[in-house]
């Protein structure tokens, strides 16, 4: 019994790259371009919200968020984003990529606004509108994980889908990028504009009134990027893969395709497909052939994000330390801000940006499954490098070196399974299901985000109660988080072995969504039979 492929997905896993395909990336990157703007620009203003909203006269140090505060306003996002993966997830396979991606898109771009239009004058009203509308920003990147890594598998051929894929992700960088360069800009502007003395100078004076717009205009220009790609996202064709194996409407999906390829395609007739009766979401089938695969790509995201936001909370440390960010007593505000923007727009320009980019580049020659062991095994051995010498790091002539093997751990987090974990779930599993264990996949990397960036922000405490930031309870210290967390990489490098490398191969080869050709000998037709066993 022969097996083969409806003909207008074959036509699509042998085509040559073509401009529909770097459309494609263009319309699902500069989704994920705002995904990151919009996640990793808080992170800017927070230290401005603290001057803002919660100056006590009098103190030694400028006013910074309270605990609960800033865990709330870092944290409500993330938890918009996991519940955002699990729901759209879930309706890209019930209505279709097409239909749901437009909305998330426009809940992306009516939060950003509302964002930085945040209520109130006092303290409780902005910040609790602000993590209102910060939640259901949150709510609406999270539909762009699973929709855009569908959409773009479904788009590709199979000789560069990785690469393709992990380009869209890839816009996360430029994302985080362009959040430090506008952040920079805008200090930069109101600075000269608005001149203000140190915060040990005069404390009140140092933060002007109108820094209060500051992290207002940085939250709303997230909105723009992903106002520019609605129109080209209501203009795409469904996939031809949802239409042909999930609507089972071939004719569309060739005439579909066929207008984006520009070339003839042939369509089965309509009584030669038939579909055997299908196994749900969760089924004893489902867990047979697919459990460990879905464990697979939840358990290494999951433990990839744990030790990858976590990295985040060393970075205060590390900037401070080699005098990119000077104490807080000697800027104003706007200084404050100028200096995050600078120091993160660093990092993000030496180390993060390259490492998506050499994903890029190789995961279609060495694979998904070896980047993902070897970006493992090099956050392992940094993490490692980085906690047993701590005491050796943390002297005055060594600190270089710290940032060095710091800036490698993030880039063999992007060269590795930062960027494998988002391709592989969009690759490996059936094409009615494949949107929704994407969510499922991702949504468990944000459950791991969470736990990396706020468990580790107790854990990482100094010992030593009276050294520890101001309202944390004491933890493990710095030294002992690290070595946690090249434990947990160990594991993500163990639990990789439970996912199948998809390189080279066609989405319904790696799901079993192939065609069965049989011969009929009484009437000499040849009859052919979708099977569904992925």
């Amino acid at each position: 019994m022969a097996k083969e492929q409806i003909q207008v997905l074959n036509a699509l896993d042998v085509a040559k790259t073509q401009w529909y395909h770097f459309t494609a990336i263009i319309i699902a990157g500069m989704g994920f371009f705002t995904d990151a703007y919009d996640l990793f620009c808080i992170s800017l203003v927070t230290k401005l919200l603290g001057r803002i909203y919660y100056h006590v006269d009098g103190a030694e140090k400028p006013g910074t968020l309270p605990p609960n505060v800033s865990a709330a306003v870092n944290g409500v996002a993330f938890i918009g984003t996991l519940s955002g993966q699990l729901f759209f997830g879930w309706l890209g396979d019930k209505l279709g990529r097409k239909k749901v991606y437009g909305m998330t898109l426009m809940v992306m771009v009516l939060c950003s606004i509302a964002s930085g239009l945040s209520f109130g004058r006092d303290p409780k009203t902005v910040l609790g509108t602000l993590c209102f509308f910060r939640f259901w920003l949150g709510f609406g990147i999270g539909g762009d994980y699973p929709l855009s890594a569908t959409i773009m598998s479904e788009y590709s051929n199979k000789k560069t889908r990785g690469a393709f894929i992990a380009a869209v992700f890839a816009m996360q960088g430029f994302g985080i990028l362009t959040g430090g360069i506008f952040a920079i800009f805008i200090s930069t502007v109101f600075k000269s504009r608005f001149d203000a003395p140190a915060y040990m100078v005069d404390p009140l004076a140092s933060t002007v009134p109108q820094a209060d717009y500051v992290w207002r205009i940085i939250l709303m220009f997230g909105a723009i990027p992903a106002a520019m790609t609605y129109y080209s996202r209501t203009k795409m064709p469904e996939t031809a893969r949802y239409t042909a194996l999930v609507a089972k409407n071939m004719e569309q999906a060739a005439a579909d395709m066929s207008k984006v390829m520009n070339m003839d395609i042939q369509v089965e007739p309509k009584n030669v497909v038939e579909q055997k009766k299908q196994f749900g979401l969760f089924s004893k089938e489902f867990m047979s052939r697919h459990g460990l695969h879905l464990l697979g790509t939840t358990s290494t995201w999951f433990l990839l994000d744990v030790a990858f936001y976590s990295q985040n909370l060393f970075q205060k440390d590390i900037f401070s330390a080699i005098g990119w960010i000077p104490a807080a007593k000697t800027m104003n505000a706007l200084e404050e801000v100028y200096r995050i923007a600078r120091a993160q727009t660093l990092i993000a320009l030496c180390s993060t940006v390259p490492g998506y980019w050499f994903t890029v580049a190789f995961i279609d020659r060495i694979g998904r499954f070896t980047i993902q062991l070897m970006g493992f095994f090099f956050m392992t051995v940094f993490m490692f490098a980085l906690a047993i010498p701590y005491d050796y790091w943390t002297l005055k002539e060594n600190r270089i070196g710290f940032v060095v093997l710091y800036s490698l751990t993030f880039f063999f987090a992007n060269f590795g399974p930062n960027a494998t974990t988002f391709v592989v779930p969009a690759e490996i599993f059936p094409a009615r299901f494949r949107s929704t264990c994407h969510g499922i996949s991702s949504a468990a990397g944000k459950l791991g985000a969470m736990v990396g960036a706020f468990g580790f922000l107790y854990l990482a405490q100094n010992q030593d109660p009276s050294k520890a930031d101001a309202g944390y309870p004491p933890g493990i210290g710095v030294r002992n988080s690290l070595i946690v967390l090249g434990f947990v990489n160990i594991l993500g490098f163990c639990f990789t072995f439970l996912v199948p490398e998809a390189n080279g191969k066609s989405l319904e080869e790696m799901s079993g969504e192939e065609i069965e050709e049989t011969v009929d000998t009484s009437n000499h037709n040849n009859k052919t039979k979708m099977t569904s066993h992925p």
